[in-house]
């Protein structure tokens, strides 16, 4: 089942090799919104930032955000505050 275009990615334990998967599938179902909220929050931001840079050649464009010291409903009630081309329901994943 493809990810939904916007998701609430919520870290329970920082950054593990399954974060590479993770946005390489975010990648492939288009989405275009990631806040990261939980364990190493800003890490794993700037992680998923790196995934979407990749070697430059290509560059995958994501909007994200990271939300230390939040709980996982506030990152949610943000994500869903956007409007525009981010507008919609957020999709929780947990990794």
């Amino acid at each position: 089942m493809p990810f939904a275009r916007k998701i609430v990615l919520h870290s329970r334990s920082g950054y593990t090799p399954q974060l590479d998967v993770l946005v390489n599938e975010f990648m492939r179902d288009g989405v275009s919104f990631v806040a990261v909220v939980g364990v190493d929050a800003s890490r794993v931001e700037d992680i998923v930032d790196e995934l979407c840079a990749g070697d430059g050649s290509t560059i995958y464009s994501m909007l994200t955000s990271f939300h230390e010291n939040e709980t996982l409903e506030e990152a949610v009630a943000f994500a869903e505050s956007l409007t525009g081309e981010f507008a919609g329901k957020a999709q929780i994943v947990e990794f």
